[in-house]
């Protein structure tokens, strides 16, 4: 199926000759659907704080002196923002007027009526403006601010009295909040980006970090990556073959957010927050994400320090002793549940993971994945992120164990990547290969396949341990279309 030009691209490219072949096999398998035990609750699954575990977990990062590093995924442009206003925008170029436009695409009719609420109303009444026509060209092109192809990160979300502020710059404010390091005073980040949107935000950064130097007191240590060509996937046809373009050569596509997996695997710090780009509010409105971010990592910290502690006893003469305790913790805390006759094999292997803290909300209707227990292959249980589309909608139980979902996963995680030992993981050994996606796309008018690896949150921390903390709905704020802009949460 691989001819030798097609071995001499790969050679260029980098890409692994063995793994494209295994997603050419997976093309033809499907991914399995995952076997869903439960939704997960705060009866199962879900741990609910009281106040004075809040109070416990809050004091115990206050005390942590180690490395940390927050990771926030902010590749691709903010055009999927704009949705509503490039319809209108098409509308009034083939002759509709303003009326049929608000008529019809109510997103837009709300935006022109409170365009002056928008952080960038003030730059963009710099442009000659005489029509709704004229303000969606001057928003959205390069004629204008050009927002329909720049980054969400770039883009103006914030108005104060004084200034305005991207979510670039709303992260380095929370990043000096909850990622500073006591020991040297320095605030660590680390932003994957598109290729082409580099030097934006090399841009932005070299105008505003010396202002937030100044600010708070810290240093900036703030570090760029962009999603690495390897992790590309081949394209196939309908028939599965693989897609030529016209000059022969194989169509590769990104691989998705699971190919971030790659980047977060070269960060070496102890604890490391990841966060979405457009998950941000104003400062003046930060006081509880602040509080529930460092809550959720003292959570973290009094895992790992148990997993340690179990570790190095379960490498004792007395290690046996401890087997039925060490079963109670991890159904208790990371619910993780085990066949009968457990060996002291079995419990080292699921204790030596990288670790992860996630936060969850109350489902309120968001789109996206949400927390679930799932039966494993090696006949225990544990905890996962799933999106709908690992469900199989054909099974009744399962779906109905989908509706019944009562958390929404906001991707507020907090992670902890090294070993006893304090080595760091290789991140790609816990990855489980098996729960990709197929999704469907078009090109030159031809229908293709593509195949997305393992969600970063998702499959990518399948082999993790895993323990879900119900938050406030109040810690997640995201801005997936230009009117979310208007919700409270993100006026100042």
């Amino acid at each position: 199926m691989l001819n030798k030009n097609d071995l001499q691209q790969l050679k260029e490219t980098g890409i692994n000759k063995e793994t494209v072949q295994e997603q050419l096999a997976r093309f033809e398998t499907g991914f399995p659907f995952l076997k869903i035990k439960s939704a997960a609750s705060v009866e199962q699954g879900v741990l609910r704080l009281s106040a004075d575990e809040q109070r416990k977990f809050e004091n115990i990062y206050e005390k942590f002196d180690g490395g940390k590093m927050k990771f926030v995924p902010a590749s691709g442009a903010a055009s999927r923002m704009f949705k509503s206003l490039f319809e209108a925008k098409e509308m009034l170029e083939t002759g509709a007027d303003i009326d049929a436009v608000n008529n019809k695409n109510y997103g837009a009719k709300y935006f022109f009526e409170n365009i002056s609420k928008f952080a960038f109303h003030d730059e963009l009444s710099k442009y000659e403006i005489s029509s709704n026509k004229q303000i969606l060209e001057s928003l959205l092109t390069s004629k204008g601010l050009n927002y329909g192809n720049l980054p969400k990160g770039v883009l103006l979300f914030h108005k104060y009295a004084n200034f305005k502020r991207t979510p670039f710059e709303e992260h380095l404010v929370e990043a000096a909040a909850y990622s500073q390091e006591t020991k040297t005073n320095t605030a660590n980040l680390h932003f994957t980006v598109s290729t082409e949107h580099v030097a934006l935000f090399e841009k932005l950064l070299n105008e505003t970090v010396e202002s937030y130097n100044d600010k708070y007191k810290i240093k900036y240590r703030i570090n760029f990556s962009t999603q690495k060509k390897t992790t590309d996937t081949i394209a196939v046809t309908e028939d599965n073959l693989p897609f030529r373009n016209a000059d022969g050569s194989l169509l590769f596509y990104p691989g998705g957010h699971g190919a971030l997996l790659e980047n977060l695997n070269e960060i070496d710090s102890d604890i490391i927050f990841i966060k979405n780009i457009d998950n941000v509010v104003p400062e003046t409105k930060l006081a509880e994400t602040i509080r529930w971010k460092k809550i959720i990592t003292g959570v973290l910290i009094d895992c790992k320090e148990k997993i340690y502690n179990y570790i190095n006893c379960l490498q004792t003469d007395n290690g046996a002793d401890k087997i039925n305790e060490i079963v109670e913790f991890f159904g208790k805390k990371i619910c993780v549940g085990f066949p009968e006759n457990v060996t002291r094999e079995l419990l080292l292997a699921k204790l030596n993971r990288p670790i992860r803290v996630c936060g969850m909300v109350k489902n309120e209707g968001e789109p996206g994945g949400g927390p679930f227990l799932i039966n494993e292959s090696d006949g225990t249980t544990s905890l996962q992120i799933l999106e709908s589309s690992q469900i199989d909608k054909n099974d009744k139980n399962a779906m109905e164990i989908l509706a019944s979902s009562t958390h929404f996963n906001p991707v507020d995680l907090v992670c902890w990547i090294k070993n006893y030992k304090d080595e760091k993981f290789n991140l790609i050994d816990f990855r489980d290969n098996s729960t990709g996606f197929i999704s469907e796309k078009s090109r030159a008018g031809k229908t293709l396949k593509v195949q997305e690896l393992p969600g970063l949150w998702n499959g990518a921390m399948s082999n993790w341990n895993t323990i879900f903390v119900e938050v406030p709905i109040e810690t997640f704020n995201p801005v997936k279309t230009v009117n979310d802009l208007l919700r409270e949460q993100h006026q100042v």
